[in-house]
């Protein structure tokens, strides 16, 4: 008798690629087997997402398209936008809709007769990097965003039970680690009394024996206190690179976001940093267009950019939530603005991103070999401890190795680097 087999699509944050490789990881400890393309599943999850209007039309499609493509299959439909629009799914035909404070007892709902394996994972498929959920959900209610309406509130897992992880991890062959979260700045470890902060579980996982490099996912800048800064200044193998998430150089835009932070602090929390790692780089996160945005204020967010010259840049056209305060604000942009202005910030940080690799010619560093170029199979990409993207000759190289590499030429998609052991 043939195997069942099952499809997983996933969208979104790096908190849902972790749920959906435990989900695999159940899967095929239950015997099932991943299908391919062509080949029809017994059983789809779609794990979506809701942070814009673009992520739930992908959503929505995605379960359109596993219905049409398998017929006779379970679809599942969890995440954030199923929570937020569960009817929606349930239209769509969707056969179980998941809310998120289920999704760990997501496979019971399809297999209740089973006895489940835990929930966790044990590697991390097509990432040289495996990524760990230590927190979910979220206390601060940005006015627009719906994720604490669809993630909860915050709650963070146990220290003990991360370490394990971050052992077998290491044990299955992964070098780096990254911590990541919806909010991981309000990580307690799940120790109301005695909380475990940020700042202690990233000593306590650098200290586990095997692993070569550990990273923090994103992070707000008012979170990255003194003991956070020397836990990753001090750690033997703590990445000095962090992704610290601006949304707006201007206050007024901040302080109509509820974010909790100025400008000021921002630029302070880069700098602070830098003093102690003159090779700290940075990643973020920016929303253009936010209500009532002025030219002003959206230059304000292009002068911090220049200043702190981000390795990569997310940008978020502002999107409509429902539910959200925002939704409810005056002032609203224009799609032609919102567009004009989110290919500024594209063609900037683009710029940046070679104007900082331009700092590290010269320089000799190692990487950590990721994925052969899809269109070039000559072409290996990695990245330096901190987080510099290099390109390099792939012959007599594979996934997964660390090399030291002289970094020889800057260009719009990294760092040419040359192997030299």
């Amino acid at each position: 008798m043939s195997a069942k087999k099952f499809k997983i699509v996933t969208l979104g944050c790096r908190t849902n690629q972790y749920e959906s490789q435990a989900y695999q990881d159940q899967l095929l400890a239950l015997g099932y087997e991943k299908a391919q393309d062509d080949e029809e599943a017994n059983v789809c999850i779609v794990n979506t997402c809701t942070v814009t209007e673009s992520a739930d039309s992908t959503s929505r499609h995605e379960v359109r398209k596993l219905l049409r493509e398998n017929p006779n299959s379970q679809i599942v439909a969890t995440g954030c936008s199923a929570d937020n629009h569960p009817q929606i799914f349930k239209e769509l035909g969707a056969h179980h809709v998941v809310a998120n404070k289920n999704k760990e007892q997501l496979l019971q709902v399809v297999f209740p007769e089973e006895d489940l394996p835990e929930f966790k994972i044990n590697h991390f498929e097509a990432h040289t990097r495996a990524f760990v959920k230590v927190q979910d959900g979220c206390n601060s209610f940005c006015s627009y965003c719906i994720i604490p309406y669809v993630r909860g509130r915050s709650r963070s897992r146990g220290v003990e039970e991360i370490v394990t992880e971050v052992k077998a991890l290491i044990q299955n062959g992964y070098q780096e680690v990254v911590l990541t979260g919806i909010n991981i700045g309000d990580f307690d470890g799940n120790c109301a009394e005695n909380p475990v902060r940020l700042a202690e579980l990233v000593k306590i996982v650098d200290e586990i024996p095997g692993l070569k490099r550990l990273r923090i996912s994103s992070i707000d800048p008012d979170e990255v206190d003194d003991d956070l800064l020397n836990a990753v200044i001090n750690g033997k193998n703590t990445c000095h690179s962090m992704h610290i998430v601006l949304q707006s150089g201007s206050n007024v835009v901040l302080k109509k976001m509820n974010r909790k932070y100025t400008r000021q602090m921002y630029l302070e929390t880069i700098d602070r940093l830098r003093r102690e790692s003159p090779d700290f780089t940075f990643t973020t996160d920016v929303i253009v267009g936010f209500p009532g945005e002025t030219d002003g204020d959206f230059e304000e967010t292009l002068e911090v950019l220049k200043h702190v010259k981000p390795a990569a840049v997310h940008m978020f056209p502002y999107s409509v939530r429902k539910r959200t305060k925002a939704a409810l604000m005056p002032n609203k942009i224009s799609p032609e603005v919102i567009k004009a202005r989110k290919a500024q910030v594209l063609k900037l940080s683009s710029h940046l991103q070679f104007a900082l690799c331009q700092e590290f010619v010269g320089r000799t560093m190692d990487v950590l070999t990721e994925s052969v170029d899809n269109k070039d199979l000559t072409i290996i990409h990695g990245h330096t401890s901190n987080f510099l993207p290099v390109l390099l000759n792939s012959q007599g190289l594979k996934p997964n190795q660390i090399v030291t590499v002289k970094l020889i030429e800057a260009t719009p998609l990294g760092l040419k680097g040359e192997v030299i052991s």
